[in-house]
């Protein structure tokens, strides 16, 4: 059973590689005379001096083009920008080494640099902390270091001397300890993300001065506090992110004064209270992710001004319903999850005119009327991905075969405890990817034209009370016999989660097409053969029937799944022997065909010697090495035991005796023949 649950993917709608395009492009066209007279550049020696020092230090593919002995002019070497028209001559004024491998630290000599504007090093394995010396560069306008290795705290003084800053990217590094207090300097800032470290400690009151800021990303850390009220002072903000942090309290009511904020992201925090009245009346405001927070009281939005509202995500808090009429208003909502909230309610009659709406979660309100809530979704003509699982307890699936979901990507109706059989309309939504209908009491047999799903690529079934065969038409799925599954998603800037009942681990993915190809028929009711057909799907990665009925031979053909990765086959009625060519299977990584009627040895294969004896219990006659699946002798009673026991004291007793009268008997007669003993042979065996 799935449940899909959304968070928060640090995506913007002017992200930072936008920002930083932009901003380069300023710089370029400030370089544009020395651009002009490029044949003309002579890299200066205390450049040329800087840059050798930053060489020794660091390892990487700019080692062909970084020599002076075979290109002694550094203007010419690779990410190194210069400018002939500053005042001391042709300086170095940039350094483009973004994603060219490097490894390393940074020297100190890199801060001789003293015309150096823009400083990329993202994307490499750099390591070591930052050198202080680096920000008393007075032209310095952008340092991008993230996606690095890089630890220790942050440097204190930034912007102490270099003034002009205005891109600082730390994020995706190891850097710890408090939040860096000394930012009051840095009046030129308009982008600084500290994303994905590890820093602590409270939010200064510098931050609060810092008026040209436009997007601040703070998530991934342990900051911790209130967030203060001063964030009503950063007036030029379009987007504010911090979420994945220790947060606390109410949400301050200063949004009002933020008239530019596009996004805000503050989920997976502590927040407690209820919705400020500035936030629910942003008109700017157009992504909003409040979820995974201890948020009470009523949905209050106000989509009326809220106009340009297109990412809405408040699930996981404490808010009660019922569910708001209002949020209909909000018409360009293309992503709403209000899941795992007590809304108790039935879906208001006038969400049907969401037609922008692409994404709904509503898993785990305790949401009632399953009937209506499908009439009236049908009507959100571009609605393409639909959780409503843990909803609608022991209510039956509508059969109303004019139901139409003609853009359904993805359905999860999971663990709602429906009754009845799978509904003929499921049949016209012919874009189905995902389909969920697992921990129910369906019942019934499981349509044959289930093939006929083009696309479909995940199907759990799991846990109902399906009936009569698998219906053969599972082996025909194109897209699990060679088709292309990275299809375009619908949901760019949401995780989608998988949570098993029971509790197993939960899988977080990005999107769709991440989910491993699955088909899950396991807990039911099924009989008859498990098809030779399923060795066509080429591109499935999970197969599991345990559970069930099933009887006849493991075909041979299964082996033809070349991507497969689990395959549990356990308590059924399957015979005969695991075939050898399952050893084939290279990306195998569990294997259970415990409690059946198998015999015959196990396939000798690298993977199959790394499954436990739990995977092959409760057969008949399976064994590592030299048996057959003719019953010679009876099932010993544990896999390890090597030789047959045959036990029972009115048995030991009469052997006994006839041993000691055969050989009196031996004696008297006058013939003793001495003979060799015959080895018996040493079988392995699996256990019931």
């Amino acid at each position: 059973m799935l449940l899909l649950r959304l968070s928060p993917h640090p995506s913007s709608v002017m992200g930072f590689r936008g920002f930083c395009l932009f901003l380069f492009a300023v710089l370029a066209l400030s370089f544009e005379p020395w651009l002009l007279k490029s044949a003309e550049l002579t890299c200066n020696s205390i450049d040329l001096r800087a840059l050798t020092g930053f060489y020794n230090c660091v390892d990487s593919e700019i080692a062909g083009t970084w020599n002076k002995t075979a290109s002694p002019d550094c203007c010419s070497w690779t990410g190194v920008i210069c400018d002939s028209s500053t005042v001391s001559g042709t300086r170095v004024v940039g350094l483009e080494l973004g994603s060219k491998r490097l490894t390393g630290k940074i020297c100190e000599s890199l801060a001789d640099l003293y015309h150096l504007r823009v400083l990329n090093l993202s994307y490499n394995y750099l390591s070591g902390s930052l050198p202080a010396e680096l920000f008393k560069l007075q032209n310095l306008e952008v340092i991008d270091v993230s996606n690095n290795d890089f630890t220790g705290s942050i440097n204190r003084g930034m912007c102490r001397t270099s003034t002009g800053i205005r891109v600082l990217n730390f994020s995706n590094n190891h850097f710890s300890g408090e939040f860096p207090k000394d930012l009051a300097n840095c009046t030129s800032l308009q982008y600084l993300s500290f994303d994905k470290n590890s820093l602590s400690g409270s939010l200064p009151e510098s931050i609060f001065q810092l008026q040209n800021m436009r997007q601040l990303h703070l998530q991934d850390n342990w900051i911790s506090g209130l967030l203060n009220n001063g964030f009503g002072n950063l007036s030029n903000l379009v987007k504010l992110d911090i979420s994945s942090n220790m947060f606390s309290g109410d949400l301050p009511d200063v949004f009002g004064s933020l008239t530019k904020l596009e996004h805000f992201s503050a989920n997976t925090n502590l927040f407690t209270g209820r919705l400020p009245t500035s936030l629910v009346n942003s008109p700017s405001l157009q992504i909003l992710y409040l979820n995974n927070n201890s948020l009470s009281g009523s949905i209050n939005l106000n989509c009326s001004a809220m106009k340009n509202l297109v990412s809405l995500d408040l699930g996981s808090n404490l808010f009660h319903g019922p569910i708001p009429d209002s949020l209909s208003f909000c018409q360009r909502l293309t992503v709403l999850n209000l899941a795992r909230n007590n809304l108790n309610s039935e879906l208001p009659n006038d969400f049907k005119n969401l037609q922008a709406l692409t994404y709904l979660s509503l898993s785990n309100t305790s949401l009632v009327n399953i009937s209506s809530t499908l009439g009236i979704l049908q009507h959100c003509r571009n609605l393409s991905i639909l959780v409503l699982s843990l909803n609608f307890h022991d209510e039956e699936i509508p059969d109303n075969v004019n139901l139409q979901f003609n853009n359904l990507k993805g359905l999860v109706l999971g663990n709602c405890k429906l009754r009845g059989s799978i509904p003929q309309w499921l049949s016209s939504c012919h874009n189905l990817q995902l389909l969920d209908l697992a921990w129910n009491h369906l019942g019934g047999t499981i349509p044959s034209w289930f093939g006929k799903f083009e696309s479909l690529f995940y199907l759990d079934l799991s846990n109902n009370s399906f009936k009569g065969e698998i219906p053969r038409s599972l082996t025909l799925l194109q897209t699990l016999i060679s088709g292309n599954i990275s299809l375009e998603e619908p949901v760019s800037s949401f995780h989608l989660s998988i949570f098993r009942q029971g509790g197993g681990r939960g899988m977080r993915y990005k999107q769709i097409s991440a989910f491993r190809p699955t088909l899950d028929l396991s807990y039911n009711m099924l009989q008859g053969p498990i098809w030779p057909g399923f060795g066509n799907l080429k591109r499935l990665h999970v197969f599991i029937l345990k559970y069930n009925n099933l009887s006849g031979p493991i075909p041979d053909n299964l082996s033809g799944m070349s991507s497969l990765e689990v395959i549990d086959l356990s308590h059924n009625k399957l015979l005969g022997e695991i075939p050898l060519s399952m050893g084939n299977l290279s990306f195998l990584s569990a294997f259970n065909v415990s409690y059946n009627q198998l015999c015959g040895e196990i396939p000798k294969a690298v993977q199959f010697d790394t499954f436990p004896d739990t995977c092959f219990v409760g057969n008949i006659g399976l064994c590592r090495a030299l048996c057959t699946c003719e019953p010679e002798q009876p099932p010993t009673h544990s896999f390890r035991e090597k030789k047959t026991k045959i036990i029972g004291l009115p048995f030991g007793i009469g052997a006994a005796t006839s041993f000691v009268l055969t050989v009196t008997g031996c004696f008297m007669s006058g013939w003793v023949l001495s003979k060799p003993k015959k080895r018996k042979n040493t079988v392995t065996r699996i256990g019931h």
